[in-house]
Protein backbone atom coordinates (compact mmCIF):
# COMPACT_ATOMS: atom_id res chain seq x y z
CA UNK A 1 0.00 0.00 0.00
CA UNK A 2 2.58 2.59 0.98
CA UNK A 3 4.67 1.35 -2.52
CA UNK A 4 1.29 2.64 -4.54
CA UNK A 5 0.80 5.72 -2.26
CA UNK A 6 4.74 6.81 -3.15
CA UNK A 7 4.15 6.13 -6.50
CA UNK A 8 1.43 8.37 -7.07
CA UNK A 9 3.17 11.11 -5.15
CA UNK A 10 6.06 10.91 -7.72
CA UNK A 11 3.79 10.40 -10.75
CA UNK A 12 4.25 13.73 -11.89
CA UNK A 13 7.89 14.34 -11.60
CA UNK A 14 8.56 11.38 -14.18
CA UNK A 15 5.61 13.16 -16.59
CA UNK A 16 8.55 15.30 -18.16
CA UNK A 17 6.36 17.29 -20.25
CA UNK A 18 7.59 20.34 -22.95
CA UNK A 19 4.85 22.58 -22.86
CA UNK A 20 7.26 26.22 -23.79
CA UNK A 21 6.80 29.57 -23.81
CA UNK A 22 8.95 32.51 -25.84
CA UNK A 23 9.78 35.23 -24.10
CA UNK A 24 10.63 38.69 -25.14
CA UNK A 25 13.81 39.31 -23.49
CA UNK A 26 16.73 36.65 -22.97
CA UNK A 27 17.10 37.93 -18.95
CA UNK A 28 13.35 35.74 -18.64
CA UNK A 29 14.62 32.96 -20.56
CA UNK A 30 15.69 29.51 -18.92
CA UNK A 31 17.04 28.60 -22.34
CA UNK A 32 18.29 30.40 -25.35
CA UNK A 33 17.56 28.85 -28.52
CA UNK A 34 18.83 29.46 -31.99
CA UNK A 35 16.84 28.04 -34.80
CA UNK A 36 19.37 26.54 -37.85
CA UNK A 37 18.77 26.51 -41.61
CA UNK A 38 19.75 23.27 -41.90
CA UNK A 39 19.01 19.35 -39.87
CA UNK A 40 22.26 18.71 -40.00
CA UNK A 41 23.24 21.55 -37.20
CA UNK A 42 20.89 20.78 -35.11
CA UNK A 43 21.39 19.61 -30.99
CA UNK A 44 17.15 18.75 -31.05
CA UNK A 45 14.86 18.78 -34.15
CA UNK A 46 11.83 19.81 -32.69
CA UNK A 47 8.14 18.99 -34.10
CA UNK A 48 5.46 21.51 -32.95
CA UNK A 49 2.49 19.51 -31.41
CA UNK A 50 -1.17 21.26 -31.07
CA UNK A 51 -2.06 19.70 -27.52
CA UNK A 52 -0.27 19.89 -24.49
CA UNK A 53 -1.09 16.14 -23.90
CA UNK A 54 0.73 15.43 -26.84
CA UNK A 55 4.60 16.89 -25.68
CA UNK A 56 4.71 14.17 -22.92
CA UNK A 57 8.33 13.35 -22.47
CA UNK A 58 11.80 14.74 -23.99
CA UNK A 59 11.57 13.66 -26.89
CA UNK A 60 11.82 17.14 -29.02
CA UNK A 61 7.63 17.70 -29.39
CA UNK A 62 6.71 20.93 -28.19
CA UNK A 63 3.76 22.52 -27.55
CA UNK A 64 3.84 26.39 -27.49
CA UNK A 65 1.51 27.91 -24.44
CA UNK A 66 -0.25 31.26 -24.79
CA UNK A 67 0.94 32.18 -21.13
CA UNK A 68 3.86 32.00 -19.29
CA UNK A 69 2.50 30.43 -16.11
CA UNK A 70 1.45 27.38 -18.76
CA UNK A 71 5.07 26.71 -18.98
CA UNK A 72 7.64 23.94 -17.90
CA UNK A 73 10.27 25.75 -20.03
CA UNK A 74 10.63 29.46 -21.45
CA UNK A 75 12.90 29.68 -24.32
CA UNK A 76 14.29 33.21 -26.13
CA UNK A 77 14.99 32.77 -29.56
CA UNK A 78 18.64 34.64 -30.40
CA UNK A 79 20.15 35.94 -33.50
CA UNK A 80 23.18 33.60 -33.55
CA UNK A 81 24.62 30.50 -32.78
CA UNK A 82 26.64 31.64 -30.97
CA UNK A 83 24.34 33.02 -28.21
CA UNK A 84 22.45 29.90 -27.67
CA UNK A 85 22.36 27.54 -25.09
CA UNK A 86 20.77 24.98 -27.89
CA UNK A 87 19.95 24.88 -31.69
CA UNK A 88 17.34 23.30 -33.03
CA UNK A 89 15.29 22.46 -36.39
CA UNK A 90 11.41 22.40 -37.08
CA UNK A 91 10.89 19.14 -38.70
CA UNK A 92 7.55 18.62 -40.81
CA UNK A 93 6.90 15.49 -39.25
CA UNK A 94 6.70 14.25 -35.41
CA UNK A 95 8.82 10.68 -36.44
CA UNK A 96 11.65 12.78 -37.39
CA UNK A 97 12.05 14.65 -33.71
CA UNK A 98 14.42 13.83 -31.25
CA UNK A 99 17.57 14.42 -29.97
CA UNK A 100 21.10 14.32 -32.07
CA UNK A 101 22.91 15.65 -29.14
CA UNK A 102 22.42 13.57 -26.02
CA UNK A 103 24.61 15.60 -24.17
CA UNK A 104 22.20 18.42 -24.07
CA UNK A 105 19.08 16.73 -23.10
CA UNK A 106 19.77 18.13 -19.61
CA UNK A 107 18.40 21.51 -20.26
CA UNK A 108 14.90 20.29 -20.69
CA UNK A 109 14.70 18.07 -17.67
Amino acid sequence: MKIKLLFFLFLPLLAISQNIFSVEYSSQADLKVYVVDYNSQADLNVFKVEYSSQSKGNKGLWHFVEYQSEADKKIFFVDYPSQSDLKIFFVDYKSQSGWKTNSKKHLLY
